[in-house]
C-alpha cells in the first residue's frame, strides 16, 4: 500500500475518533517554526499512548526524548491530580520549545523537561528517588535503546508499562548484518526484552502517516 493511502486512512481515523485539538496543533506548528524535525508520533499514536498511560493508572510518567513536547502533552494529559511527568531531552533548543508548548497547554505544573544526555540523567533520577514510574515512553536515539530499556526497568515497578517507538524502521530490522546503528540498537533492544524474565513483551508494526514502523510494549512483572 502506498504512503499516500496510509496517510489518508490515518486522516479518516483521526477525524472520526480524535477531532481537532488547537493545543496540539499549536505545539506541532511551534516545532516546525523552530526547525525541529517532524518525527513526533502521529495524533492517533499519541492518543494510544495516553490511553495506555490511563490504563496503567500512571501517576508518574518518564519520557526519554522530548522533541517539541507533542507526545509529552498527550502523556501529561493522562496524569491525575498530583501526578508528575519527567521528560529527558539532549538538545537545549528542543527543550526550550517543549517547555513553551507545555506552558501553553497548561501543563507546566505537572510536566518537567530535563536537559542532558539521558544516559547521564537516568542515574540521577534513580539517585534522587524520582520513581517508580508506572509508564515509560522511549523515543530517543535508537542506538541506545537497550540501555534506556535497562534503565526503565530500574525505575519502574511491577505492573508498569514500557513503550518504545520506532522498532521496525521500514522493515530494516530484518537485516541482521545492517551496519546502521539505529537498526543495531533496535535489534539489541529486541534481544534484551526477549531474554528479560522481568517483563512480558511484544512488538507490533504500524503503517500510517509516519510510514512503516512499530512499537514495543512491555509490562514489568517483577
Amino acid at each position: 500500500m502506498p504512503q499516500a493511502l496510509w496517510s489518508e486512512v490515518d486522516k479518516v481515523l483521526n477525524e472520526a475518533l480524535l477531532g481537532p485539538d488547537s493545543v496540539l496543533e499549536a505545539a506541532q506548528a511551534a516545532g516546525h517554526a523552530a526547525g525541529l524535525p517532524p518525527i513526533a508520533v502521529a495524533a492517533n499514536q499519541g492518543r494510544m499512548l495516553q490511553i495506555l498511560a490511563l490504563t496503567a493508572g500512571a501517576r508518574r510518567i518518564l519520557e526519554i526524548g522530548t522533541l517539541a513536547g507533542y507526545s509529552t502533552i498527550w502523556l501529561a494529559r493522562a496524569l491525575p491530580e498530583g501526578g508528575r511527568l519527567i521528560s529527558l531531552e539532549i538538545d537545549p533548543r528542543h527543550a526550550e520549545v517543549a517547555r513553551a508548548n507545555l506552558a501553553a497547554a497548561g501543563l507546566a505544573d505537572r510536566a518537567e523537561v530535563r536537559v542532558g544526555p539521558a544516559i547521564e540523567t537516568l542515574p540521577k533520577l534513580q539517585a534522587e528517588g524520582a520513581g517508580p514510574f508506572e509508564f515509560v515512553f522511549i523515543d530517543a536515539d535508537k542506538a541506545s535503546n537497550a540501555d534506556y530499556f535497562a534503565w526503565a526497568l530500574k525505575l519502574t515497578r511491577p505492573g508498569s508499562l514500557i513503550v518504545v517507538d520506532n522498532v521496525v524502521r521500514a522493515s530494516a530490522i530484518t537485516d541482521g548484518s545492517s551496519q546502521d546503528p539505529n537498526v543495531a540498537g533496535v535489534r539489541d533492544l529486541l534481544d534484551l526484552a526477549g531474554r528479560e524474565p522481568r517483563v512480558s513483551a511484544t512488538a507490533v508494526q504500524t503503517v500510517g502517516e509516519k510510514g512503516h514502523d512499530g512499537f514495543l510494549l512491555a509490562r514489568v512483572l517483577r
